[in-house]
């Protein structure tokens, strides 16, 4: 706070901006339609994202990197996958010859890829027809790391197993089975998944067990 102005709040809504801005304009009536960046992550927040959906709380510019290459030469492409009836769409952050670019900000440098990176930069070659991708993790402090991988024909295959059932469940109104992960904390369906948190009473072993209560009644 400096002054009669609250500057955070100023940040907080440009961040929310940027992010409504840069995010997949989903359609949530048009099934048919999958996002790549849906079937990579927890099944029941993309499920909850098209049926019920919170808006998140956005700290952080995430992947802002996609959203400032959107005009460039060799920035933000979608592509599509047609997987009989149902239509896959992603998008590649760069595209250079035969090469797939995407990038991600990360608190610390990874040592090795995330697993939903991997899906998605895999399925991205799939989508684009490409033979070689590059994910790249950049850091707050600037530093970067980066890790090329190779089409994977049977990665591709569950991740259209995913997409097969994200669509099933869409038509049918059933919401997926949790997938626990270290999205889950931040996530705004939190609460839907897990039992509320109390707040101000700390639980004990002796509380869990009961002791407390027997000492008492000595």
């Amino acid at each position: 706070m400096m002054g009669d102005r609250d500057y955070r709040q100023f940040i907080k809504k440009a961040i929310d901006s940027i992010g409504k801005e840069v995010e997949p304009k989903i359609d949530p009536k048009d099934n048919k339609s999958i996002f790549l960046h849906e079937v990579v992550r927890c099944l029941r927040r993309s499920y909850y994202d098209r049926t019920d959906p919170i808006e998140p709380e956005r700290t952080r510019f995430g992947n802002l990197v996609s959203g400032l290459l959107q005009n460039r030469e060799h920035g933000v492409k979608l592509g599509e996958f047609v997987i009989e009836e149902i239509k896959l769409k992603g998008y590649a952050d760069m595209i250079i010859d035969d090469v797939i670019l995407i990038f991600r900000s990360s608190i610390e440098l990874p040592e090795t890829p995330v697993a939903a990176d991997i899906l998605y930069l895999n399925a991205c070659m799939w989508i684009f027809n490409k033979t070689e991708a590059i994910v790249v993790y950049i850091a707050s402090d600037g530093k970067e790391v980066s890790f090329s991988l190779s089409k994977n024909k049977k990665m591709f295959e569950e991740t259209i197993r995913r997409i097969r059932v994200l669509n099933n469940l869409l038509e049918e109104k059933k919401t997926p089975i949790l997938e626990p992960s270290e999205e889950c904390t931040e996530c705004q369906y939190h609460e839907r998944c897990y039992i509320k948190r109390k707040q101000g009473q700390v639980l004990t072993l002796s509380k869990m067990l009961g002791l407390d209560s027997n000492k008492k009644n000595e």
